[in-house]
């Protein structure tokens, strides 16, 4: 070998060992960044014969691990919009025990007829039993109210999400041609899939995706379901949102969108919809599903309430079509429009002071137009006779059972408790799952111990390569002085 020729193979050990000290260095860097996988050098024999040199980096990605931690993130962000979801309403009508709950203001409702029963003479123990009336129709109010809210949020959420999906998909799309570019013209193509992978990442938590690998380190990206998110070009996702979500709108009857990939509608709902199984799935689950069964129940309890006390034969100065002690918005309840008649629910005005009227017509009938005789509690009896009797719900999911109202109460809240503690268990169980493939997948992340080994291996061979340059030197220095 010419003195020419081993310099060559010193310098290319030189440059090999000086491009591992740089791969190393930016492994150990970034051990902590999100998205980092651990790169390694690719050294080959030179063709010329004349030492070493890089053939590439390569990027080490365990890519059915990191499939399966994807597949847990969209599982774990939906389960919790519906927990969430859950806990709200949950809140907001209030645990047994809670003196602001339904239940609490059932029983007061029902404890405060005995009372103005016991001594109807007494205006304070009337105005008590409609100011308690007025409190469970508030409860009532504030739950219909509530689920509107978070219906509405939902349907924003979603909107806000197919933006967001819309413009990481357009990005991982420019990703894949910088990829294919750099690819081509032998460049590292490692931090561009860093980059690609993290927004890959966000989509697979809206929507659980299925990847798969295209020429020079292109992808495709697919739903679970099998729709095409990008394969070349970016789908486009389509949703129109609504400024408000009334009870009565839902995704099946038409009057709130659904979603569209590329201008087809696609099924937003169910097992085997090809969104299912993510957040953006659960929003729509939330706003279409959750929500309307929420306000079914609570409807169907407001209508139980409102035609107990709304019988004329309860009250002899009620005629057929008046409305009773509860109103629907103040007029008499039709059985044709019981969505949303919790939150239409009110008291009748003609014992409401603040309407106008008079308690002590809840001890002489609603209709009534002056004050009977003061001592007699017999309509108070028999609105609590009729309060605590054993009656079905004509709808919701929870009709079928005869109790009495707060019966009714104590189901929907149990049955509330039990929705939640289920959600409950299977956030718990999405989140550990989560959990456990987050920390598998560290622990294939970068290896601080044997990077700082291959770095004194490193330092080695960089050592012999100098020492070579140093031997060729001082050769030479030799002949020169022959």
């Amino acid at each position: 070998m010419s003195i020419t020729s081993a310099l060559s193979v010193a310098l290319n050990g030189l440059t090999a060992s000086s491009r591992s000290a740089e791969v190393v260095s930016s492994n150990l860097a970034n051990m902590l960044t999100e998205g980092y996988a651990p790169r390694d050098i690719v050294l080959g024999a030179r063709p010329d014969t004349k030492g070493v040199r890089v053939l590439g980096i390569t990027r080490y990605v365990d890519d059915r691990l990191l499939a399966d931690r994807r597949m847990a993130d969209a599982e774990a962000s939906g389960s919790r919009i519906g927990v969430n979801f859950l806990h709200d309403i949950e809140s907001v009508l209030g645990l047994p025990g809670d003196p602001a709950s339904l239940s609490a203001r059932s029983a007061t409702f029902e404890a405060s007829l005995i009372s103005a029963a016991s001594r109807p003479d007494e205006n304070i123990r009337l105005s008590e039993a409609v100011t308690a009336a007025s409190h469970l129709v508030r409860s009532l109010n504030a739950g219909s109210d509530r689920i509107g809210v978070l219906r509405t949020r939902a349907d924003t959420d979603i909107h806000m999400t197919v933006q967001d999906m819309n413009r990481t998909l357009s990005q991982i799309a420019d990703m894949n041609v910088q990829i294919v570019a750099a690819s081509s013209s032998g460049r590292s193509i490692a931090g561009l899939e860093d980059r690609r992978q993290i927004a890959i990442d966000r989509v697979a938590s809206e929507i659980p995706i299925v990847q798969s690998p295209r020429a020079n380190g292109a992808v495709a990206l697919y739903t679970a379901g099998g729709s095409v998110l990008l394969d070349g070009r970016a789908a486009t996702l389509e949703f129109t949102p609504s400024n408000v979500v009334a009870p009565h709108m839902t995704g099946q009857n038409g009057l709130l969108s659904g979603l569209r990939i590329n201008g087809m509608a696609i099924d937003h709902l169910g097992d085997r919809s090809p969104i299912a199984g993510g957040r953006l799935a659960a929003l729509f689950a939330q706003r279409d599903v959750q929500g309307v069964s929420a306000q079914a129940r609570l409807d169907g309890l407001a209508r139980n309430l409102v035609e107990r006390f709304q019988d004329p034969s309860l009250d002899p100065t009620l005629s057929a079509g008046m409305a009773g002690l509860f109103t629907d918005g103040g007029a008499a309840f039709d059985p044709a429009d019981e969505i949303g008649l919790a939150g239409r629910l009110r008291i009748n005005a003609a014992v409401d002071t603040a309407q106008g009227g008079a308690p002590w017509r809840l001890r002489d009938g609603i209709g009534a137009v002056s004050p009977g005789v003061a001592g007699s509690g017999d309509l108070l009896n028999a609105l609590h006779t009729r309060l605590v009797a054993r009656d079905g719900l004509a709808s919701s999911d929870l009709a079928g059972l005869d109790r009495p109202f707060a019966g009714h109460v104590a189901s929907l809240t149990s049955a509330l408790s039990l929705d939640r503690s289920t959600a409950d268990q299977a956030m718990t169980f999405a989140e550990a799952r989560r959990a456990e493939l987050v920390a598998l997948e560290k622990e294939g992340g970068v290896d601080s111990d044997a990077e700082m080994q291959r770095l004194l291996v490193i330092e080695q061979a960089y050592a012999a390569n100098a020492r070579m340059i140093q031997t060729i030197d001082d050769l030479m220095q030799t002949l020169l002085r022959i």
